[in-house]
């Protein structure tokens, strides 16, 4: 499995391999998925939350709770499950065993 940071930046896979946008991870990596929201990096934000869950992370479902409140609210949408913004963003965990940073 990817690390959190691989995976909040992933922007595309080929076969097994997670591509990785190495200079977001460099300047964004170590914020937490309020911080992200809070700049405007929703994708990213919603990742980072999406991979809380995944993990049964402390405080995650309060996390995506509030990314999803917080997206709502700047957007005008009315969102309420994380399988929802899945969609919107194309994210989703999958089983990968190698990264690519670019």
């Amino acid at each position: 499995m990817i690390s959190r940071e691989d995976f909040v930046f992933t922007i595309g896979y080929d076969g097994a391999l997670a591509v990785v946008d190495g200079k977001a991870k460099r300047q964004y990596g170590r914020l937490s998925t309020m911080e992200l929201a809070e700049k405007g990096l929703y994708r990213s934000a919603f990742s980072s939350a999406l991979w809380a869950v995944s993990k049964s992370e402390a405080n995650a479902e309060s996390d995506m709770k509030a990314f999803i409140d917080l997206f709502n609210k700047v957007t005008g949408t009315s969102y309420s499950r994380a399988e929802e913004l899945q969609r919107l963003f194309g994210v989703a965990i999958e089983a990968v065993a190698k990264t690519l940073i670019l």
